[in-house]
């Protein structure tokens, strides 16, 4: 690997990609002999704006290296995970502020960026869909030995007939009385008490019930000739009724759903209506889950969004000062508004805010933010922008709506995930679009990928150039075209390789650090384009 006190001469590099637009891999006789630069001055010295980076609590803790590079060459820091609502909320909706606390404190007089308050990845989805009845909440089963497996355990005969004993009760393992499993309970009742549908009763065990509750009790039933007759009823006290259920020779399902007036429930089996044999299995008792509609999701999904923002906002009010509120509004293919069908929703950190509260998130997100903190700058933040034209315009339209309709929108951040074959000319036309809105600008998670495609193992000193030169590229697009008013700060998306989010165990190399904590090219070409040299 290219180490810093050797360098690859970047002027012919520069020309050629800039005459090709970056777009493919440039041939260029790379030589190795000359000076990169100076790399000993801290980044955060070379700009009049801040210069963060991006951290995470493992290595900030752990590496000693890792957090002297972080205090000494930068000095805005944005946690990569530890603020988001994945890290934050708990299974109850509680919020955990743990990890985040530590960190804060572990950079203590660095400026910290909060992010994000409002994005569609990285959350606790599960706790979120269960809240707002987007998903049924599993309920538990309260019956026991419901597929009669081990017998008649767990139930009880109250009557067999008149007289006690005209009617047989028991298990049976015979695969053709077996609905599902190896056993049913098998009911021979000879003789007819139309009206006293008690006189044959098996009873369940009870289990306990909440007063209020609806509970569904759900069986499988089948008889050995037509015109059989079940119905259920509720114990020990204050019971309720069924109505009589008729039974045919097949097997169906019998469903009936009580409102607990008692905290300990039992069931039972009344078969006495009629004579025939039963063959009972499958019985079920669960919990009636309720959930509401599309209005009730709504404004389930409102209240989780606020009381995630006003509880993070509120919390470092005193020390985060600037927020991205909206994170990655747009899809890029379509671009359009996020929704369930243009975003990919199966990943268990999913959920796609957009999709149940329609275009008003956004607002609402910009409004909770604003609320808790007044002082706050707030931005809304996206990637590809230099590469999807009418992404950037989607966007930038999108930020003149929220404004228009009261949002406290103060800038725009452009994630600029790229690589080292990044057509330059896309990166200059964002500058000068997002210079356009007056709002202040960021870079928000500068990466630039070395290897991109390259077949080489290991990034050579030809592609640790090429990358260089799109960092410094990026750097002077951003000074030249955004006005020093609007200059908001860049901040790079982690600290070494190793520790970036698209290593990929030694796939990629898209940092200014490699893997030993030393300075790459990329580093003093980033300096040289802060410096202007």
């Amino acid at each position: 690997m290219l180490t810093i006190n050797k360098y690859t001469s970047l002027l012919l590099l520069a020309a050629a990609c800039l005459n090709t637009a970056c777009n493919k891999e440039v041939k260029v006789n790379i030589q190795a002999t000359g000076n990169f630069g100076d790399s000993t001055m801290a980044l955060k010295d070379a700009a009049k704006f801040p210069i963060g980076v991006a951290i995470n609590y493992t290595p900030l803790m752990n590496e000693g290296q890792f957090a002297s590079i972080v205090k000494n060459a930068f000095n805005s820091v944005t946690f990569g995970y530890e603020m988001k609502h994945g890290a934050i909320v708990q299974s109850d909706g509680s919020l955990n502020f743990t990890n985040a606390d530590a960190m804060m404190n572990a950079v203590n007089g660095m400026t910290v960026f909060g992010h994000t308050l409002c994005w569609h990845q990285n959350q606790n989805a599960d706790y979120l869909k269960r809240y707002a009845g987007i998903i049924k909440p599993q309920a538990v089963e309260l019956s026991t030995n419901g597929g009669f497996e081990n017998g008649l355990t767990g139930w009880s005969i109250f009557n067999s007939g008149n007289p006690a004993g005209t009617s047989t009760i028991t298990a049976t393992n015979d695969k053709n009385d077996v609905h599902s499993g190896s056993g049913a309970m098998k009911v021979v009742n000879p003789v007819g008490y139309p009206g006293s549908q008690w006189r044959v009763q098996v009873s369940s065990t009870a289990f306990a019930t909440t007063i209020g509750k609806k509970y569904n009790i759900s069986y499988w039933v089948k008889a050995a000739a037509a015109n059989g007759s079940i119905r259920l009823s509720s114990g020990p006290t204050n019971a309720q009724y069924q109505g009589d259920q008729t039974i045919g020779t097949s097997w169906q399902q019998v469903n009936w759903t009580i409102t607990a007036d008692l905290v300990s429930t039992t069931f039972l089996f009344d078969m006495g209506q009629a004579a025939n044999t039963y063959y009972i299995d499958d019985v079920s008792v669960q919990e009636v889950i309720e959930t509401g509609g599309a209005d009730q999701i709504v404004l389930k999904l409102d209240t989780a969004m606020k009381k995630f923002i006003t509880g993070m906002v509120s919390h470092y009010k005193d020390k985060v000062h600037a927020w991205d509120v909206v994170n990655e509004p747009f899809s890029s293919s379509p671009v359009a508004i996020r929704n369930n069908n243009n975003t990919a929703n199966t990943a268990n950190d999913v959920l796609v805010w957009s999709d149940y509260m329609g275009r008003g998130w956004a607002l609402k997100a910009f409004k909770y933010a604003q609320a808790a903190d007044p002082s706050a700058e707030l931005y809304i933040n996206d990637y590809e922008l230099e590469s999807n034209n009418a992404k950037l315009d989607s966007l930038i339209a999108f930020v003149k709506e929220l404004k228009d309709q009261g949002a406290k929108v103060d800038g725009i951040g452009t994630q600029m995930h790229i690589s080292r074959l990044t057509a330059t000319p896309g990166i200059d036309n964002m500058m000068k679009k997002l210079a356009a809105t007056g709002l202040k600008i960021r870079i928000s998670e500068l990466d630039v990928k070395a290897m991109a495609g390259s077949a080489a193992p290991q990034p050579t000193p030809e592609l640790l150039a090429y990358q260089a030169v799109i960092y410094k590229y990026v750097v002077a697009s951003y000074m030249k075209y955004i006005p020093a008013a609007q200059q908001a700060g860049i901040t790079v998306w982690g600290v070494n390789d190793k520790n970036s989010w698209l290593y990929n165990g030694g796939k990629e190399y898209p940092l200014l650090y490699d893997n030993n904590y030393n300075k790459k090219p990329a580093y003093s070409a980033m300096l040289q384009g802060l410096t202007g040299k």
